[in-house]
């Protein structure tokens, strides 16, 4: 759609920038959009004209939520074994593996029309940027269709190969390691942007992990960690050692890693997954802890069939005000501009002049309402490149 869009008679517009508070809130403002992007920011009585008008009514307007962990390549579900969660049986990751066998026996066409649900899904919710991982396929063909799929849909693919290791090689763990650092990576890469590792008891070990990272530094891609989510381990700070984008789940940390994480020099981020505490009747990432000294947050839904089976990034910003101890404007900030910097762009996650032109208009009058009104849909419009979905 060309030519110019002013949204206007917005009551509360968030930018992430310039304004009231942490949130850069204006009063009573407007934004002016121009081939996809923010090009003025202002009072609403002295927008500048456009060629269309969307009145907002008085409610609020934020920028897109920037979903920076998301496991949408896949096939079949693992209800039963949430059912058997929420009766007593602990979470251990073993579940992985059910999923890997579904997806592998699934066609093209079925794990893109599943892709494809999920996107949406997440997009009327007000997810207008949604990170991509692999790691359901573990061979060499299956990885590298599952970023292909997952490219078409999305420019921030992970090539997460070494998310467990798979039944076959499970007495030969380095032969596995051998074959993600060398044609899984070879077959991925053109296709992903980043490179991941589930580091954690029962999947990749830190010397694992580090070789496997530093495969993918080698060829060009940035680095993202699981890491610290189901106890105590090295992830975080081999994440930080490495300049990782982010490290994401932190759910057990010591005081090596917060120091770590918030160190002068630090560019990497915490990013919590809510969603995958509330679906394994987990501990909570304390991000008090992590705010209080310092550290950049994100928020992410962690969507994949076993662990978060959430694509709702409304839903983890209450879950991160009510279980996690973050403020409201906090927690929006993070689901936001959080995200954006998780991902190391400056262009999404905030309304300002030049930034991409991702607004979510609230049935709302504030911000405040995603965390007060848990479970209510309160996402009226969402505006994607500046094109209304």
């Amino acid at each position: 759609m060309s030519g110019s869009l002013v949204v206007d008679n917005i009551g509360e517009l968030v930018t992430n920038g310039a304004g009231e508070g942490p949130l850069g809130i204006r009063r009573d403002a407007a934004v002016l959009v121009e081939e996809g992007r923010v090009v003025w920011v202002g009072p609403s009585a002295y927008a500048p004209a456009a060629d269309r008008r969307l009145d907002a009514g008085g409610a609020a307007v934020l920028p897109g939520f920037v979903d920076s962990h998301a496991h949408l390549v896949f096939a079949g579900d693992r209800a039963a074994e949430f059912a058997a969660r929420m009766a007593g049986e602990p979470y251990t990751g073993g579940g992985i593996r059910t999923t890997v066998g579904a997806t592998r026996a699934a066609s093209d066409d079925e794990l893109r029309a599943n892709v494809r649900r999920l996107r949406g899904e997440a997009l009327r919710q007000g997810t207008t940027t949604m990170e991509i991982k692999s790691g359901y396929g573990l061979t060499v063909a299956d990885e590298a269709r599952s970023l292909r799929i997952a490219a078409e849909t999305s420019t921030e693919t992970t090539f997460l190969g070494a998310h467990v290791v798979p039944a076959e090689y499970a007495d030969r763990p380095d032969d596995y390691v051998g074959l993600v650092c060398g044609p899984m990576l070879a077959a991925a890469a053109p296709h992903a942007k980043w490179i991941d590792v589930f580091c954690e008891r029962g999947a990749f070990d830190v010397d694992h992990a580090r070789a496997i990272l530093a495969c993918g530094q080698a060829v060009g891609l940035g680095v993202r960690l699981h890491a610290n989510q189901l106890g105590p381990g090295p992830g975080v700070q081999l994440g930080v050692e490495l300049g990782a984008a982010s490290v994401d789940h932190c759910t057990h940390l010591s005081d090596a890693d917060i120091d770590a994480l918030a160190g002068a020099h630090t560019t990497t981020v915490a990013t919590l997954l809510p969603g995958a505490e509330f679906s394994t009747r987990s501990p909570y990432p304390d991000a008090r802890r992590l705010l209080d000294a310092g550290v950049t947050v994100a928020l992410a839904t962690d969507c994949n069939p076993g662990s978060s089976y959430t694509s709702s990034m409304p839903f983890c910003v209450a879950l991160a005000v009510r279980e996690m101890r973050m403020t409201p404007a906090e927690a929006l900030w993070a689901a936001t501009a959080g995200g954006a910097r998780a991902l190391r762009r400056d262009d999404i996650g905030v309304l300002t002049p030049g930034a991409r032109a991702d607004l979510v208009v609230l049935d709302a009058p504030s911000y405040l309402h995603l965390a007060y009104r848990p479970g209510v849909p309160l996402i009226r419009k969402v505006l994607l490149n500046g094109v209304p979905q």
